[in-house]
């Protein structure tokens, strides 16, 4: 599916929640490197750790995180992880069980708690890297909260089989151990929980990453990533297997938002938190190679006045077995369609009529009721 967002210079976006700023600056500052000089030391620190399965500086993100937090605006570069976290709540409202305790695995500003209003949730955890971030994220009406600080890459303080549910919106893309993330979630896990997340796709800015690629080599005969790396789609249902979780489900959506050129993207992505923070970045651009790169960002991928910024999101639902639970399969010969047939099933579902599919729902039900008393 492709959702279009249309960013503009004066307006936040058109789209579901329609928010007013103020205009760009075309001057500013790189936001896929790091602002400050101290952050740049952070990355220096941790790269002479050699430690080769770090690819993200933490402290780095942390203070993104901070800064992204503490700006007055902030709420203005909220549409993407707000439009994001408004469908996985949809997903969780799909969910027929039974849920008491949940935890918000790195909630930013509230997106997903604050609109899961309708789930009979009697206890939500709150969490995130950021305390700043922590303060300002919206709590949900009706369903009684906790906020605590967690870091993804560290051991959770929480009680094993303590969960019925588990959230993740937009958050894990930036967790080096992301096994190891996945192991504690199934550790809080309670038997039969169910861990619902997004996360960015290997796809994600592929306009931004290849202009960027271009201008480099051009002007100064080389290039550096200026685009963090992300999880490909086939990678991810592997991941969760190894990890413990069964029945998965996995989907993947395309944002689209409209920009008018490569310096409003990235002024958004540095409002959103979402600059780069690898060890290995780059920590300063050149003037030139910036200008180049917009040219060639309008060039490739220009439409009309503005330039196009694909997201592409991958969303995965997995669950923790149960061995309690046992799945018992159906008598031989008691199927009611042939696999031969099964061409003809929509043509089959309407001669039934009404009655004919009520009596399949009722079947249904029956035979699940009798697989639960086994």
């Amino acid at each position: 599916m492709l959702f279009h967002i249309v960013k503009t210079k004066g307006t936040g976006f058109v789209g579901r929640c329609c928010c007013s700023g103020p205009g760009r600056s075309v001057l500013a500052a790189h936001p896929l490197s790091a602002p400050a000089k101290w952050i740049h030391v952070a990355g220096r620190q941790n790269q002479q750790k050699g430690n080769a399965m770090n690819v993200f500086d933490r402290h780095t993100k942390l203070l993104q995180r901070e800064r992204a937090a503490k700006n007055p605006d902030a709420p203005i570069y909220d549409y993407l992880k707000e439009e994001v976290g408004y469908r996985l709540a949809d997903r969780v409202l799909d969910i027929k069980k039974e849920l008491k305790v949940g935890l918000d695995l790195g909630c930013g500003r509230g997106y997903v708690a604050k609109n899961i209003t309708d789930v009979e949730l009697k206890h939500l955890y709150m969490s995130d890297l950021s305390p700043s971030m922590l303060e300002t994220a919206q709590t949900p009406e009706n369903i009684e909260s906790t906020k605590i600080v967690i870091d993804e890459e560290k051991p959770f303080p929480l009680e094993s089989k303590s969960l019925d549910l588990v959230i993740s919106n937009l958050n894990l893309h930036w967790v080096n151990n992301l096994p190891g993330c996945l192991r504690e979630i199934n550790r809080v896990l309670k038997e039969d929980g169910v861990f619902l997340a997004s996360m960015f796709g290997g796809d994600t800015l592929f306009e931004l990453r290849s202009s960027l690629v271009l201008a480099e080599l051009e002007r100064e005969g080389g290039f550096a990533a200026h685009v963090s790396p992300f999880t490909e789609i086939r990678d991810i249902g592997g991941l969760l297997s190894q990890c413990g979780f069964t029945m998965l489900t996995i989907d993947v959506d395309e944002i689209t938002v409209g920009f008018p050129s490569l310096f409003e993207l990235m002024w958004d992505l540095q409002g959103m938190a979402e600059n780069n923070a690898g060890i290995n970045r780059k920590t300063h651009l050149h003037r030139d190679t910036m200008l180049a790169a917009s040219a060639i960002y309008q060039e490739m991928y220009g439409k009309g006045e503005g330039v196009p910024a694909t997201f592409q999101i991958i969303y995965m639902i997995g669950w923790k077995p149960d061995p309690k639970q046992k799945v018992v399969p159906a008598e031989r010969g008691s199927g009611q369609v042939s696999l031969k047939d099964l061409h003809r099933l929509d043509e089959m579902v309407r001669d039934a009529g009404m009655e004919g599919r009520i009596k399949f729902m009722k079947d249904m039900m029956d035979e699940n009721d009798k697989n639960k008393k086994e």
